[in-house]
């Protein structure tokens, strides 16, 4: 008898223990992220000072001092080198921008939509072979798939385009649900057969926002924050809605004024994250390690699938890609929304993150950002540009003769 309960006893153990958690806690479900963030490594005192040093050059004279009025943010494997927040929230306040004030991300957010869906086929809840129909039986494309819609090869028009004109929403925010009915009802034509080439459609990732909350059952925006934002630590991230108007960082033109909400403002995947760099590096983070996605699945996300025509430029699943012809690539998306600009760019093989956030319009931004890469490597940005390859160049001559050389700061460090 005493063996019986002995073995009963040690049953009863070995269950508890695989159903507890590395902390003693109860053991998340299998569609839960328990995720541990990466440590950042430690750099060298002169490799630092010289990254630092020469991005506080860079951006003083190609983006600071051109109007800028946002956050800027550099790291290297994990540790940020550069960190700047210049300007105000709200222009008309003067209120300045600080390490936790979210800007609109606009399509920089599509990374978070399509590796949420990715997220959901690795736990078998869909496929990326699924059709359109299986979620929208009435949807009148057919042969779409979601791979299609991650790549942008859908032939599908843009929303933004074909409901500008529609006076039904012209005194109400137009709504994920209102594009669907509209594709339904009104069958847009499509601009070419399914997967025959890439063309940038935003009806793509609301569709794909839509497909979350079917086979979610939540909505958009609880699912990323309750699957995403919350298990990464993402505190000042979330998906606007109406109830944000109040608080939600505001835009402006280039020339100060104030730009209005539209009707627009209602959809979402496609657009209206909010986020911060310091929650866009934790982001970028997580994607280095296999507990938000398994390898083959990243490995996917960051493959190009429109091969037509030659060209270092590309798109994966919800990431475009800059492939250079020496063999480097870059993971990145770029977004605008009203006077919002953002740049989310990830240099994998030098484990480099660049992102710069505005809430006052300035293209700048965008070039910046490209410049940017070659600070850490032959990125070629500085390639083809006209007169910006020439003002670049000596930038780059003018920093290795004040601050030197990184790797010989490395060799002399030892």
């Amino acid at each position: 008898m005493k063996t019986i309960l002995f073995i009963i006893g040690l049953l009863v153990i070995v269950y508890s223990c695989n159903e507890a958690s590395p902390n003693g806690d109860t053991a998340l479900k299998d569609d839960s992220l328990q995720y541990y963030p990466l440590t950042p490594k430690e750099l060298d005192k002169l490799e630092f000072r010289y990254y630092h040093r020469a991005l506080s050059y860079f951006f003083d004279s190609l983006l600071l001092k051109r109007g800028f009025n946002g956050s800027i943010l550099v790291a290297k494997d994990g540790a940020v080198i550069y960190e700047k927040y210049a300007g105000f929230a709200d222009l008309r306040k003067k209120d300045s921008l600080t390490d936790s004030t979210a800007l609109h991300i606009a399509s920089a957010g599509k990374t978070l939509t399509g590796m949420a869906v990715l997220r959901l086929v690795q736990e078998n809840k869909l496929s990326l072979n699924d059709s359109l129909q299986k979620f929208f039986p009435l949807l009148p494309y057919q042969g779409i798939t979601v791979k299609m819609l991650l790549s942008h090869r859908t032939g599908l028009p843009n929303y933004l385009y074909f409901l500008d004109g529609d006076k039904t929403y012209k005194n109400k925010y137009v709504t994920n649900y209102d594009v669907l009915d509209y594709l339904i009802s009104k069958k847009p034509n499509r601009s070419f057969a399914p997967n025959k080439r890439f063309n940038y459609s935003n009806t793509n990732f609301v569709l794909l926002a839509l497909i979350i909350e079917k086979v979610s059952g939540q909505s958009f925006a609880t699912f990323m924050k309750e699957k995403v934002f919350d298990p990464l630590q993402m505190k000042d991230t979330y998906v606007y809605s109406q109830a944000d108007t109040a608080t939600a960082v505001s835009s402006f033109n280039y020339n100060n004024s104030h730009w209005q909400n539209d009707r627009m403002e209602g959809t979402a995947g496609d657009k209206n994250i909010y986020s911060t760099p310091r929650d866009l590096l934790k982001w970028d983070q997580a994607l280095y390690t296999d507990q938000f996605l398994i390898k083959p699945l990243l490995d996917s996300a960051f493959t190009p699938y429109s091969l037509e025509r030659p060209s270092i430029h590309n798109y994966g699943l919800g990431w475009r890609m800059l492939l250079i012809p020496n063999g480097k690539k870059v993971i990145y998306h770029f977004g605008r929304w009203h006077g919002f600009n953002a740049a989310f760019a990830r240099l994998i093989d030098d484990k480099v993150t660049i992102i710069i956030l505005g809430n006052k319009y300035n293209r700048n931004i965008y070039s910046a950002a490209h410049k940017a890469y070659d600070i850490f490597g032959d990125y070629q940005q500085t390639k083809d540009n006209g007169d910006d390859e020439e003002e670049i160049s000596g930038l780059q001559k003018m920093m290795q003769s004040k601050f030197g050389n990184a790797n010989s700061d490395q060799k002399n460090s030892k």
